[in-house]
C-alpha cells in the first residue's frame, strides 16, 4: 500500500471521530432529552437520531471502506463480499427501526407524517439503499449472474453507495436542525442554548466522519489488491506475518521487479473488471 503512514491515520481519525459522534448522539438524547424508551412518547423517538448516526451512518461508512482495510486482504474477496454485505444489512435493519420509531411517535402523538423535505428525503434514502442491498447481493453474491453483468454494474454500484452515504449524512443534518428548532422553545434555537451548540458541533462531526470515509474510498493508491497480486506477494513474502500484511505489501511491491509486477497487475485488473 502506497502511503501507509496517511492511511493510517485517517483511518484513526475516522474511527475515532465515528465514535465521538456515537457518544455525541446517546449524550443528546440521554441528558438533554427524555431518554430512550418504546412506549410511544418523546423517548421512542430518540431512538430515531441515535439508530441512524450508528446503523446508516457509522455502520454504513465501515461497509464502504471494509474492503480497504489492509487487515482484510489475507480474507478471499468471497468472504469480504459477505461482510461488506452483512454490515449493509444491519445498517438498513437499524434505519428501518429508526423510521418505525417516527411513525410509531407521530401517530400516537396524532402528528402528521411524511410533510417535510427531511422526511421525504429520508424515506427516499432508506428505499434507495434497500434497492441497492437487493441488486448488490444479486449481482455479486449469486453465482449465477453473468460476469458481463456484474462488470458492467460496478461503477453504478460504486456512485450509487457512495451517493447514498452523503446524502444519508445531508438528510441526518436536516433532521437535527429541525428537531431543534422544533424541540427548542425556552430558549429558542436562534438564542443558542447550550444543547443547540451541542447538537451543531454532532453535525461538524459527521460532516468529518463523511469527508474522511470519502476520501479513504476515492484513494486508487488505497485499494484492495486483486487475489492473484496478493497470492503473489504471500507467496514471494515466505510467510511472513498477516498481522504486517499492510507494510509488508508495500514493501514486497516496492522491491519486486517492475516490469513483471506490472504484467501482473495488468492481468489482474482485467480479472478484477470481469469479477466485479
Amino acid at each position: 500500500m502506497e502511503k501507509w503512514k496517511e492511511f493510517l491515520v485517517t483511518l484513526c481519525a475516522a474511527a475515532a471521530i465515528g465514535i465521538v459522534s456515537i457518544i455525541f448522539v446517546l449524550r443528546w438524547v440521554l441528558h438533554y432529552k427524555e431518554g430512550l424508551a418504546w412506549d410511544g412518547g418523546l423517548a421512542e423517538f430518540n431512538w430515531h437520531p441515535v439508530l441512524i448516526v450508528i446503523g446508516f451512518i457509522i455502520l454504513q461508512g465501515l461497509a464502504i471502506i471494509v474492503y480497504r482495510l489492509p487487515w482484510t486482504w489475507q480474507c478471499s474477496k468471497l468472504i469480504m463480499k459477505f461482510i461488506h454485505a452483512g454490515l449493509n444489512l444491519v445498517a438498513f435493519i437499524l434505519a428501518v427501526i429508526a423510521m418505525v420509531a417516527v411513525f410509531d411517535f407521530h401517530n400516537t402523538a396524532k402528528i402528521p407524517n411524511m410533510y417535510s423535505l427531511h422526511s421525504w428525503l429520508g424515506l427516499a434514502a432508506v428505499i434507495l439503499y434497500c434497492l441497492q442491498l437487493v441488486l448488490g447481493v444479486g449481482m455479486y453474491l449469486i453465482p449465477i449472474t453473468p460476469v458481463s453483468w456484474r462488470a458492467a454494474f460496478m461503477p453504478f454500484h460504486v456512485y450509487s453507495g457512495l451517493f447514498l452515504f452523503t446524502s444519508v449524512i445531508a438528510v441526518a443534518l436536516m433532521g437535527i436542525t429541525e428537531k431543534l428548532i422544533f424541540g427548542l422553545s425556552n430558549p429558542k434555537y436562534k438564542d443558542s442554548p447550550p444543547e443547540a451548540t451541542f447538537v451543531n458541533v454532532l453535525g461538524l462531526l459527521l460532516v468529518v466522519f463523511g469527508a474522511l470515509i470519502l476520501w479513504i474510498a476515492t484513494r486508487k493508491s488505497w485499494k484492495r489488491p486483486s487475489d492473484q497480486i496478493l497470492h503473489t506477494l504471500h507467496t514471494d513474502g515466505g510467510g511472513e506475518d498477516n498481522s504486517k500484511v499492510g507494510p509488508a505489501l508495500s514493501e514486497l511491491s516496492a522491491g519486486a521487479d517492475a516490469e513483471t509486477c506490472g504484467d501482473v497487475r495488468r492481468r489482474s485488473n482485467k480479472l478484477d473488471d470481469q469479477e466485479d
